[in-house]
């Protein structure tokens, strides 16, 4: 009998416990924002590698076009 007492009291406790909506949110916003700069990084590691392999300057001026007469 005092199982079924104690049963719903450890139920109460146990969902106390259970972190918030904005609490959880503001987690999962820094793991994404942490998995966000760590792409960003391979992805500017890839490009730097890439550049440095490749026979073509790493700043090619545009080219510019002449100007349409728009006729």
């Amino acid at each position: 009998m005092r199982a079924l007492l104690i049963i719903p009291l450890l139920l109460l406790a146990a969902c106390q416990d259970e972190p918030d909506f904005d609490t959880r949110y503001d987690k999962a916003a820094k793991e994404i924002d942490a998995r966000a700069k760590a792409m960003d990084a391979d992805i500017a590691e890839a490009e730097k590698a890439a550049a440095a392999a490749s026979d073509l300057p790493d700043a090619a001026p545009p080219s510019t076009a002449a100007a349409s007469s728009g006729e």
